[in-house]
């Protein structure tokens, strides 16, 4: 799944600028609301990034790295906040050491290490506090396979299932069916939800339901466990699974959730879920794991959120791009080998491919290029599904592989064999999300005679083969 749909990474979120020009550099700490848990201790400091050493020892390749994703990053400086924050570490533990020798009577000597200590620890929690932040910011390294590219126009084409169908009447695009089927309604939509709002009425909630169903059932029958996921998370899942901080404008926050709530705990800032990604994640969080019971697959279905700020003036008109759907999501969690992960890929692409072929509908695959693919992606595909009004495949599915970028983040560890303990790698597919997938079943297999047929894997579910015109 994409973090945003508008992959120029640059950071969005609030911050306070705190200059220390004396030292060269400057300061920009970003807010994070900590949760008030055992876990988030766990991963707040040195697990949610690369490895510091890993980017001494490549800094050019980072540097080609974060360029090929458009990601501005200045890596001297987080080279001299380390160098600074090593520093300081040192004196703290010199100092330490010094107050342990000290004798009873060393009244002056223990009070002043006591106020040297203070003073290193106030200026070591600022340059720790910008370490994260900007360690938070480093990508992921590419594949060897990924497309080196400037914009979307880069990804290249890997293969193509279907030929787009040749009408021999007038096609109506989605908007007219829905209206003529009454099944969709936008203008309603509109006016109570807003902008892109929509209702799905009679078979068009009943085939949604259907698809949600068949996509769960199919997954399931393939090892996957089932889980229904909150939609309203705490800002540590979506930092974990990469959508924050550059992606916060694409998230819905609850305005009045500190004002409704008793707690400390529950007066953190809370998010609406763009995808259940994020809560399948933070489900392992602080957890390690054996083993030999990785892989782990799951199947999650929620309700998903998104502002599509990044968005403005695309897609306006009809289900293509809106605020709130339904998905299934495919999350892998798996041992760090790349083999292994490459193998798993696949086998999520294969299964949404699956499930489009059963459908009925054209699609192709795109290997998504360096500047389209987001921070934390190590290798991407996306499927698009071809859309008969757009006269165009229009994207259905965004398949990932992470490797340990989120499970560092989120502090997902394994124990493998020799007791090591290891960060895992994980993975991610759309199965199916609708109401988008509704556009490509609608306009593919309508009829001259008005009616819509519906796709032969789904008429079980419904108890009727095709949707009629009801005046």
């Amino acid at each position: 799944m994409k973090p945003n749909e508008s992959t120029a990474m640059s950071t969005t979120c609030n911050s306070n600028i705190i200059p220390l020009s004396k030292r060269g550099f400057n300061l920009r700490i970003l807010t994070f609301h900590q949760p008030n848990i055992k876990l988030y201790e766990s991963w707040k400091t040195a697990h949610f990034m690369l490895d510091i050493k890993f980017i001494r020892e490549n800094l050019a390749l980072m540097r080609e790295v974060a360029k090929n994703k458009r990601i501005e990053l200045d890596f001297e400086n987080l080279l001299a906040i380390d160098d600074k924050r090593r520093e300081l570490l040192a004196q703290s533990e010199t100092i330490r050491a010094s107050q342990k020798k000290l004798g009873k009577d060393d009244i002056a000597k223990a009070k002043e290490l006591k106020e040297q200590y203070q003073k290193l620890e106030a200026e070591l929690k600022i340059i720790q506090a910008e370490f994260e932040t900007q360690m938070a910011l480093v990508p992921n390294i590419y594949s060897d396979d990924t497309p080196v590219g400037k914009s979307e126009c880069d990804n290249q084409e890997i293969s193509k299932w279907g030929e787009p169908r040749k009408f021999d009447f007038s096609p109506l695009d989605h908007i007219a069916l829905g209206k003529k089927l009454d099944i969709i309604d936008t203008e309603r939509g509109t006016e109570v939800s807003g902008f892109r709002g929509y209702y799905l009425k009679n078979e068009g909630a009943m085939l949604q339901f259907a698809l949600m169903w068949h996509s769960l059932k199919k997954l399931q029958a393939k090892g996957f466990n089932l889980m229904f996921t909150p939609t309203i998370l705490r800002e540590f899942s979506l930092f974990g699974s990469g959508h924050l901080p550059q992606g916060r404008d694409n998230i819905y926050q609850i305005a009045n959730a500190p004002d409704i709530c008793t707690t400390s705990e529950e007066k953190e800032p809370k998010y609406m879920a763009g995808t259940s990604e994020s809560a399948l994640l933070a489900y392992y969080a602080g957890q390690t794991l054996e083993e030999n019971k990785l892989p782990i697959k799951l199947a999650g279905y929620s309700q998903c959120y998104r502002s599509e700020i990044g968005s403005y003036g695309k897609d306006t008109k009809g289900l293509y791009r809106v605020h709130e759907f339904s998905k299934v999501e495919q999350i892998v969690i798996c041992k760090a080998d790349k083999d292994a992960a490459e193998n798993i890929f696949q086998e999520l692409h294969r299964n949404s491919c699956e499930l489009l072929e059963e459908l009925g509908l054209p699609y192709r695959t795109l290997r998504i290029c360096t500047a389209d693919m987001g921070a934390g992606k190590y290798k991407m595909y996306d499927v698009e599904t071809w859309m008969p009004s757009r006269n165009a495949y229009g994207e259905t599915h965004s398949d990932s592989n992470l490797t340990d970028w989120q499970a560092r983040r989120l502090n997902i560890k394994y124990k493998n064999q020799k007791g090591e303990k290891l960060f895992a790698y994980t993975l991610n597919n759309t199965m199916v999300a609708s109401p988008r997938i509704l556009i490509a079943i609608l306009e593919n297999h309508q009829q001259a005679d008005g009616n819509v047929a519906v796709p032969d894997v789904l008429q079980p579910y419904l108890g009727f083969k095709v949707i009629k015109p009801k005046n």
